[in-house]
């Protein structure tokens, strides 16, 4: 089982930006229904894509800076960063197959 490890405003830039493998970021916070609804699916894609994308958790509550500096304005909000630059972004909860739909084309 891959790890979702939790980042924060301060590791940003290390763990995702400066990543060699695609980072797909969960912007969440801890009373968010539909957050809740979405990490168990979170969590198959990050089993699915261990070794060839890295998934990790923000909470906006905590990291405003770097929620605010992607424009983060609705919870949940999945953003994919590859080669340090936001490729795509989903927001809202979205059915499995979605959210593959738009991860695959960034992963190889």
């Amino acid at each position: 089982m891959a790890t979702i490890a939790e980042t924060s405003d301060d590791k940003f830039n290390s763990e995702v930006l400066e990543s060699h493998i695609p980072v797909l970021v969960d912007f969440s916070a801890e009373w968010c229904a539909p957050c809740k609804q979405l990490k168990p699916i979170v969590q198959q894609i990050a089993d699915e894509y261990d070794g060839k994308m890295r998934v990790v958790e923000i909470n906006t509550d905590h990291n405003v800076q770097t929620t605010m500096q992607y424009g983060v304005m609705s919870i949940p909000t999945l953003i994919l960063f590859k080669d340090g630059k936001a490729e795509e972004r989903i927001t809202g909860f979205q059915p499995k197959p979605k959210l593959l739909e738009k991860i695959k084309k960034h992963v190889s």
